[in-house]
């Protein structure tokens, strides 16, 4: 069964593009352009009411939310590719702790940072500078904290690669790179050294050759 991925170039998406590639899963995408507002198309909203990305089909099972995707393909395909959840109940416990760390911490600021820094004026909107300034300071915060917890270990949930890290792919790359802040990945040794090992990784190398971002 192959399945079918929404809007391929985007943030969100790679998150489960990445997921897919490192279970060795088969997969399709299908373009949806936001900057023509496909994702309002009513065809669309029939699969995301919401009109967000990502989403997929995989067989007739429809799933949208991007942390969700990944959880679900970690869990259904567990016996292939790599192993992302963690195999004890602590180790599984520590994936989903600093999965929604990433979500509720990590995310929001660097999110905020890329629509006022890259996307504001590719749409002509103005940027907040306020919210550009706050954001960076709360992004400083939770890598203080990252680098904290990387001292201790390899990766955020212990000695392996897992679901937590491979989720702050799509967004830690906005940050090193197009948003021009890198040094503030740099400036923290143990941040900067798993940075560098989850970004080679092939998977996430592949999903950037193949599905270029938009800005």
């Amino acid at each position: 069964m192959v399945v079918k991925v929404y809007g391929p170039t985007y943030g969100s998406p790679k998150r489960v593009l990445v997921c897919l590639i490192e279970k060795e899963i088969e997969f399709e995408t299908v373009h949806v352009d936001l900057f023509k507002g496909e994702n309002k198309e009513p065809e669309f909203l029939k699969l995301q009411p919401f009109g967000s990305l990502p989403v997929i089909q995989d067989g007739d099972y429809t799933l949208y939310e991007s942390r969700a995707i990944i959880r679900y393909l970690a869990e259904k395909y567990k016996d292939q590719g790599t192993d992302l959840l963690g195999k004890t109940i602590e180790e599984k416990g520590l994936v989903e702790q600093w999965l929604e760390v990433e979500a509720h911490n990590f995310h929001p600021p660097l999110y905020n940072l890329v629509i006022n820094v890259l996307f504001a004026p590719l749409t002509g909107a103005p940027s907040d500078q306020k919210v550009i300034e706050e954001s960076d300071k709360k992004i400083e915060k939770v890598l203080d904290v990252y680098e904290e917890r990387l001292s201790k270990s390899k990766y955020l949930a212990g000695d392996f690669f897992s679901l937590a890290d491979l989720s702050h792919l799509p967004f830690g790359h906005y940050l090193v790179n197009q948003t021009g802040r890198g040094n503030l990945v740099r400036d923290r040794k143990h941040v900067s050294a798993w940075w560098d090992d989850i970004s080679n990784r092939p998977a996430w190398q592949k999903v950037l050759q193949l599905y270029k971002y938009p800005v």
